[in-house]
């Protein structure tokens, strides 16, 4: 297991490195140049050309890399160019509050998601599995942004039930994850509901009927088990598309992530806090994989990683 662990560490770092590549030159080959946008529209020529000297961008593109990833290995990230704060400083203010949201939208989505899979695997055809698979189309299917205006309309304005926007209390953060976690949900509902049908059609699972073990025994503690596997793939997934899929809801219900932080910055041509935020997400991304590639071990023993 320790060997496995560090070889998917190792082999984390060209990823990353991949990453800081394709982030680097695609803010660059954006339009718009951070000096101008500095210095404002009636800036002379001189002003526009320090302000390029004291971000940098003055120098060769390979230099500006060079340093770039020397300041990553050093744990340096920059300084933004808006607020002159320091980038790591920025994310820490605002990470966490992407994480609690993430966290809250999979806590949502396995709440609802895992048993509705199994309700319609166990009745397969039924008006109750119909039922399960047209919500799961309709939650797949359902912009993000109009279920979230939707449901500040109803259970905010109309009944009053949670907070229109912002974070604070455990109220704050009921719709904006319910409304991040719908399309999650939806997909695991699915894929537990395919899992669980593979499952149940193995000759164990008839075995284990055939000996008068309860079928709520069987489904729990035999086919679920073996049926979590590729859904645990699918969490992991899910949860670090939700990391980097938070703008939307972030923006609608006004709440202070690293997706709002890190729109906000292309706007304004911030190229140390895009090259963080998005490089913090990426990492969290590979983790996340990581993490699911050793729970695989506890689920299923029969997965070893000699």
């Amino acid at each position: 297991m320790f060997q496995y662990t560090l070889r998917r560490v190792l082999i984390a770092f060209p990823s990353i490195l991949g990453v800081m590549i394709i982030v680097f030159a695609m803010v660059r080959l954006a339009p718009g140049d951070p000096a101008l946008l500095l210095a404002g529209e009636f800036a002379t020529t001189e002003t526009i050309e320090l302000i390029r000297e004291r971000l940098g961008l003055n120098r060769s593109l390979p230099e500006q890399f060079v340093r770039f990833v020397g300041g990553v290995a050093r744990g340096d990230l920059g300084r933004s160019t808006r607020s002159n704060r320091l980038v790591t400083a920025d994310l820490a203010d605002f990470f966490p509050n992407t994480i609690e949201l993430a966290l809250g939208a999979i806590f949502v989505a396995l709440l609802l998601g895992i048993p509705a899979g199994i309700i319609a695997a166990l009745r397969p055809n039924s008006p109750i599995d119909l039922a399960v698979m047209i919500g799961a189309l309709i939650g797949v299917s359902m912009p993000v942004f109009w279920f979230g205006l939707l449901a500040i309309l109803i259970f905010s304005v109309e009944l009053g039930w949670f907070p229109v926007a912002g974070r604070g209390s455990l109220r704050h953060l009921v719709l904006p994850a319910i409304t991040l976690g719908i399309s999650s949900m939806a997909i695991i509902a699915r894929m537990t509901r395919s899992s669980m049908l593979e499952v149940l059609n193995q000759d164990y699972i008839r075995t284990a009927r055939a000996k008068g073990l309860f079928d709520r025994g069987v489904v729990l503690k035999h086919a679920l088990r073996n049926a979590l596997v590729p859904v645990v793939t699918v969490v992991g997934l899910q949860f670090g598309a939700l990391l980097a899929g938070a703008v939307i809801t972030e923006t609608v219900f006004t709440w202070p992530g690293i997706g709002r932080l890190l729109v906000e910055s292309i706007r304004a041509r911030d190229y140390p806090v895009v090259q963080g935020a998005v490089l913090l997400i990426a990492t969290t991304f590979i983790v996340v994989n990581l993490v699911v590639d050793l729970v695989y071990g506890f689920i299923d023993p029969r997965i070893r990683y000699d």
